[in-house]
């Protein structure tokens, strides 16, 4: 039985794909091991959002061909597409499959294990390092579905890939291509192949979430009522949408007592009109401060949870100065209030637009601007939790146990940890915060 091993990096969209790499390799009667172990095969899926993951990527295919030199390397994900020509010519990379390529990895590789030989496609056209390829270029209007499995309370269930949007900052587009969807009946069909596995909460995931439908021509709130139906699922978590795609019917219809969870992951990037201009987003702070407002107007009542709102916040974009950063941290601190900021400094990205632009920012002044954030983060975040004490929060228990405890997180996203009891594994708890 050949033996097969994963890396992953990046977002949980990844996660998703290497899941389901793993559960079509396992059919094709592989073994499963850490990469830590000697393999026959490894699959290494890659992430390109700034310079440093698209460094850690290709350190960490060298590295595992120095401790595996025997295995057939794959290489997959946002680098595989968007530096195609420099991951080709690292020693021991057999395979490189773009975004068009993912439907193909399992049968290209397994076939040659089993051959010695592939049928596989020539390779798409490259990529230098400072060019992206035109919108859309090396991807097709199909889209891979996926989920990941292995938890046995959570799922990230794939709905759309790609993204029209184009911000001046961002590869993501160019690396996954244009905004589709998988049909409301292929994701309603995973969604009750999760069930059936004893999975009790699915996170939709994509890299624009609230696009869904641009291939199929149904709606995001279609796909939600479809999958609130679905038996065994009893919590859902939206992941990454943006605040101008998220409607009040939307919000409407997921307070009206569904499945759906209050936990938003919304990206707003700065809390500066001037720098939202800049950076090509769809909307300003008045608009994204309304609808953080409507939803909690609509969400939370007296003795509920709060909703949890974490916020994607990028520092140190180009032209970014200090009096512009201040409107940030404030729209942050008085305005929004979130329970959670992700925050990220700037990375140049080779053929953005944003890497030409004038007033390019120290990555000092990044470094620091960052470490402000981060203290903010935590003060709102104690906040957050300090509002939700008293309140009888609903528990999903997670399998792991580390010295003697579990955990688990309530519908708001607040984790809370209790003794270890195989019995609660998966099971959903009435628990005071």
């Amino acid at each position: 039985m050949p033996k097969i091993s994963f890396i992953t990096l990046g977002c949980k969209l990844n996660y998703a794909e290497t899941s389901t790499y793993e559960r079509g390799f396992i059919n094709e009667g592989f073994e499963v091991v850490p990469p830590s172990k000697k393999a026959d095969v490894c699959i290494i899926n890659t992430c390109s959002v700034t310079e440093h993951s698209d460094k850690k990527s290709r350190n960490l295919i060298r590295k595992m061909h120095r401790s595996n030199p025997d295995a057939t390397i794959a290489v997959t994900g946002c680098s595989a597409q968007l530096r195609r020509s420099e991951i080709e010519k690292i020693e021991g990379v057999r395979f490189v499959f773009g975004a068009s390529e993912k439907s193909s990895v399992v049968r290209t590789v397994t076939e040659y294990v089993r051959t010695g030989k592939t049928s596989a496609p020539a390779a798409s056209s490259e990529t230098g390092p400072e060019t992206l390829p035109c919108h859309g270029e090396g991807n097709t209007d199909s889209v891979f579905p996926a989920y990941s499995s292995g938890e046995r309370t959570r799922s990230f269930l794939k709905v759309q890939d790609g993204c029209d949007y184009k911000c001046a900052y961002c590869t993501v587009p160019y690396a996954r291509g244009e905004s589709r969807n998988i049909p409301i009946d292929t994701v309603v069909a995973q969604a009750e192949e999760i069930a059936s596995q004893g999975i009790r909460e699915i996170v939709l995931t994509g890299v624009n979430t609230g696009d869904f439908g641009k291939t199929t021509g149904e709606s995001f709130l279609d796909l939600l009522k479809a999958l609130n139906a679905v038996e065994g699922i009893e919590r859902y978590r939206i992941s990454s949408i943006e605040p101008n795609l998220l409607t009040e019917e939307d919000v409407d219809w997921i307070a009206s007592g569904t499945k759906f969870l209050p936990h938003f992951h919304i990206p707003l990037q700065s809390g500066s009109d001037t720098v939202l201009k800049a950076m090509g987003r769809r909307y300003d702070t008045a608009a994204f401060a309304h609808k953080i407002d409507y939803i909690r107007k609509k969400m939370e009542q007296e003795g509920s949870p709060k909703v949890f709102f974490g916020i994607d916040v990028i520092v140190g974009f180009p032209g970014e100065t200090e009096e512009l950063f201040r409107e940030t941290y404030d729209f942050l601190e008085q305005r929004i209030r979130p329970a959670f900021i992700h925050i990220f400094p700037y990375s140049k990205r080779p053929g953005t637009p944003a890497a030409t632009m004038t007033g390019q920012v120290q990555d000092r002044i990044k470094t620091e601007r960052v470490e402000r954030l981060e203290e903010l983060c935590g003060r709102l975040h104690e906040e957050f939790i300090g509002a939700n004490r008293g309140i009888t929060g609903k528990v999903l228990f997670e399998s792991s146990e580390k010295g003697g405890m579990m955990y688990g997180y309530t519908e708001n996203y607040i984790r809370v940890e209790r003794p270890y009891d195989p019995d609660l594994v998966g099971k959903i708890v009435d628990t005071i915060i």
